[in-house]
């Protein structure tokens, strides 16, 4: 497709913009008057986003960033965890990054993002060469009254869990058939393979197990097939109003297995906590780095006057803590480093009695109930020579720890 064609369809859009708006208003004019553009004109534009990402796939990028003033006009996409400029892809200016932004939303995702100035939402595409569909996790938001998104490339093969190196004891209690109820979480930064895990973990089920799992998340990401188990797709914003909605809905829903894909707030966190007591496993994730934090962070995010309540239902509940980040590794990639925390009777009750300080060491310690700290598997890793010692010091959470366990080998 001749890039003619997408700089004149810009520029003429661009052109029916009055120029006594400015910031925002630039946004909400186009938004309010996208379906104004020609069916083949939008679908031109539709073509050219899928050409960027077809360009990210071949890259092997995780993310692409299309618009926004912090980009200046270029696609930015992130190899191998570093964030770069594309130069070979056309320059984009405000507006028209705009333009092509907002043409992938429907009336309602609009509406949405007019609203509340972001917008999560799923994005599939055709990719010719592997005959295959890819889907893609976006955010669209606002940077400086200009609009920009994020897309993210989701695996289209599940990774095994075989293949994470858990113990089996850990396995055990992802297990339904093993523990029948009860939280488990997976835990890290943004873009630390949370997703991945949790649906490799959905993936294990779907090959064994004969249960109904509820998968509630913002935005749907990898779609699984029903197998062994019968899998729904909740997704907030299309299928159902937010996550807190979904949880307590999916009640009614004779599930086995509940996913959450984030505990983002207080009304989430109180649902999940209140559907693993009556009887349901339950599976989430927090954005945070180790397992002492998670649990912190839970009973932080609850009003002083319902802590010790929820400290008291969260160390019931809880059954493992699964803390992960993507360390850049010797042969330029990324690998993953893990810290993983067993609920056992000794750190059920230093939940309780507010001595969450003491986990760190019940984790260390822990080897033979599968437990692993951060600085353990960041050694382990370093042993193997998968990743340099600069990067074992830097990923780890303590970093007099590290250097401890490090200097003594």
């Amino acid at each position: 497709m001749p890039a003619v064609n997408i700089k004149d369809i810009l520029t003429e859009f661009v052109k029916s913009i009055p120029q006594y708006l400015v910031g925002p208003e630039r946004i909400i004019y186009i938004l309010d008057n996208i379906e104004k553009l020609a069916p083949e004109n939008r679908m031109i534009l539709r073509t050219y986003v899928n050409k960027m990402l077809t360009s990210m796939i071949e890259r092997e990028a995780s993310d692409i960033e299309i618009g926004g003033h912090g980009s200046g006009g270029f696609v930015w996409m992130r190899i191998f965890g570093r964030k770069e400029r594309v130069k070979e892809l056309q320059v984009l200016s405000n507006d028209e990054a705009s333009i092509i932004i907002i043409n992938l939303l429907n009336a309602n995702q609009r509406k949405l993002l007019s609203d509340i100035k972001n917008l999560d939402f799923s994005y599939t595409y055709f990719y010719t060469r592997r005959n295959m569909d890819v889907r893609f996790r976006a955010d669209a938001y606002f940077d400086l009254d200009t609009l920009t998104l994020n897309m993210r490339a989701i695996n289209s093969e599940i990774r095994s869990i075989d293949s994470y190196g858990f113990h089996p004891n850990v396995r055990k209690t992802f297990s339904h058939s093993y523990i029948k109820f009860g939280l488990t979480l997976i835990t890290g930064i943004t873009g630390s393979g949370k997703s991945t895990t949790l649906d490799a973990i959905i993936d294990s089920y779907n090959k064994l197990d004969s249960v109904h799992i509820v998968i509630i998340a913002s935005p749907i990401e990898y779609v699984h097939s029903s197998n062994f188990s019968i899998i729904k797709h909740r997704e907030v914003g299309r299928d159902v109003l937010t996550f807190k909605d979904g949880v307590i809905q999916s009640l009614r829903q004779d599930p086995d297995v509940i996913v959450i894909g984030e505990m983002r707030d207080p009304d989430t966190i109180l649902a999940a906590l209140e559907v693993t007591d009556t009887g349901h496993k339950v599976f989430s994730t927090l954005h945070t780095s180790s397992a002492v934090e998670s649990i912190d962070r839970i009973v932080a995010e609850i009003h002083p006057g319902e802590q010790e309540r929820v400290r008291n239902r969260l160390a019931d509940v809880l059954v493992a803590i699964v803390s992960q980040k993507l360390v850049p590794s010797l042969d330029g990639k990324r690998v993953l480093a893990k810290e993983v925390l067993v609920v056992t009777p000794s750190v059920k009750a230093a939940i309780k009695n507010n001595n969450t300080s003491e986990i760190y060491m019940m984790i260390n310690q822990g080897a033979p109930q599968g437990m692993i700290t951060m600085e353990q598997d960041l050694k382990r890793l370093y042993l193997e020579k998968k990743i340099s010692l600069e990067n074992a010091i830097a990923y780890a959470n303590n970093k007099t720890r590290i250097q401890q366990i490090l200097s003594a080998i």
